[in-house]
C-alpha cells in the first residue's frame, strides 16, 4: 500500500467567464448619464424661461429661505400650493414676450386707441349724412325749399351745426321779442322731426346784432332776448316732436359771436344757431368737477377753472 503522503498535490480552479459583450455593467452607467443629461437640459430650460426678477427671488430663497418664504415676493413659491409662499409659480408665462411681439397691454392700449379713433369717423360719417338728409329735405320740402337761403348747414368742432338767420324782409321774430313767426315755426318743426331720430344730443344759440336794446345793458338787454329766442325755438322743436332729453345746452349770445362781421347791425347777426353735438362736446359739457365750457364763440373750449370759494350760511 502506498503512502498516501508521497501522492501529488492538484489543485483544481473554476474558472468564472466575465460574460464578454452580453454584459449588464455598461447599461447602468449609460442611464446614468442620460438622467443627467436630462437634467442638465431641463435645468437650462427652466434658466431660459424664467423672468430674471424670478431668477433673483430663487437665489435669495437658496440664501434665506425663511426670510422670502415669510415676506412673499417673485420666486418664493407658488401661491396657491399648501405651503403658502407669496410668489408666483415658476412654470408660468407671464411676463415673457417674445422678441417682436407686442406686450398685451401695449396690444390693448393701442386697440382702445384704435376704437376712438373709429368711433370718431363713424360719427362724423353720421353727421355728414344727415347733412345731407337735411339739404335733400330743404330742397324736397315746399314749405322749406322758399327759405334755403336762409337755411345754412355747416360741419364744425362741436359738430353738425344748423344756423336759421333772418332777411331783411323776412325775420324769424317779432321785433324786438321772442315771438316766432309763423313759418319760423314750420322751419323748426321740420327739423325737429329729423334730429329726433338720430342719437345724439342738441344744443340751441340765439344770436341778435349789435342794435342796443331800448332798455340798455341793465335792463332787459340783448342777452336776454337772445336767451328768450333761443328758449322759444326749443319749445317749438319739442311741439314739433324733439324728445325734451335731447336738448342738452340752450343759451343766448346776444351779439358776441356775428355772422357778418363787417355789418354788426346787419339782419344776418339775427339767428338761431341748432347744433347736433359730437360725442366729444357733448362730454365736455357734462363733466363734472372744475371742467367749464367756454361758449363765448360757437366752437368750444374746454378750460380749468377754480372753483369759486364756498359761501358761508
Amino acid at each position: 500500500m502506498a503512502d498516501d503522503t508521497q501522492r501529488p498535490i492538484v489543485r483544481r480552479r473554476k474558472k468564472v467567464a466575465a460574460g464578454g459583450g452580453h454584459g449588464g455593467a455598461w447599461k447602468i452607467a449609460y442611464a446614468d448619464f442620460v438622467t443627467a443629461m436630462m437634467a442638465f437640459f431641463l435645468l437650462m430650460w427652466l434658466l431660459g424661461s424664467t423672468t430674471q426678477g424670478d431668477l433673483q427671488g430663487i437665489s435669495e430663497y437658496f440664501k434665506n429661505p425663511m426670510k422670502v418664504s415669510m415676506s412673499g415676493g417673485s420666486g418664493a413659491g407658488d401661491a396657491t400650493s399648501v405651503i403658502k409662499g407669496g410668489g408666483t409659480d415658476l412654470s408660468r408665462s407671464g411676463g415673457q414676450v417674445r422678441k417682436g411681439e407686442t406686450p398685451p397691454a401695449a396690444k390693448k392700449v393701442l386697440d382702445l386707441e384704435a376704437a376712438r379713433r373709429k368711433l370718431s369717423e363713424e360719427e362724423a360719417q353720421r353727421l355728414r349724412d344727415l347733412k345731407g338728409q337735411l339739404e335733400a329735405l330743404i330742397e324736397s320740402s315746399p314749405s322749406l325749399k322758399q327759405f334755403r337761403r336762409q337755411l345754412l348747414l355747416d360741419i364744425t368742432s362741436e359738430g353738425l351745426r344748423i344756423q336759421i338767420i333772418d332777411e331783411q324782409n323776412r325775420p324769424m321774430f317779432a321785433s324786438g321779442r321772442a315771438e316766432l313767426q309763423a313759418y319760423t315755426r314750420v322751419i323748426l318743426r321740420e327739423i325737429a322731426t329729423v334730429l329726433n331720430g338720430v342719437g345724439n344730443r342738441v344744443g340751441l344759440s340765439g344770436h341778435t346784432d349789435a342794435t342796443p336794446y331800448g332798455g340798455g345793458e341793465k335792463g332787459y338787454s340783448n342777452w336776454e332776448l337772445s336767451a328768450d329766442r333761443a328758449n322759444a325755438s326749443r319749445r317749438e322743436m319739442i311741439a314739433g316732436g324733439l324728445a325734451e332729453g335731447k336738448v342738452l345746452r340752450v343759451v343766448g349770445l346776444a351779439s358776441s359771436v356775428p355772422f357778418d362781421k363787417s355789418d354788426p347791425a346787419g339782419a344776418a347777426n339775427r339767428r338761431i344757431s341748432i347744433i347736433v353735438l359730437n360725442k366729444q362736446t357733448e362730454e365736455a359739457i357734462t363733466r363734472e368737477g372744475s371742467t367749464t365750457v367756454d361758449v363765448s364763440k360757437d366752437g368750444l373750449d374746454v378750460q380749468q377753472l377754480d372753483r369759486p370759494p364756498a359761501q358761508k350760511p
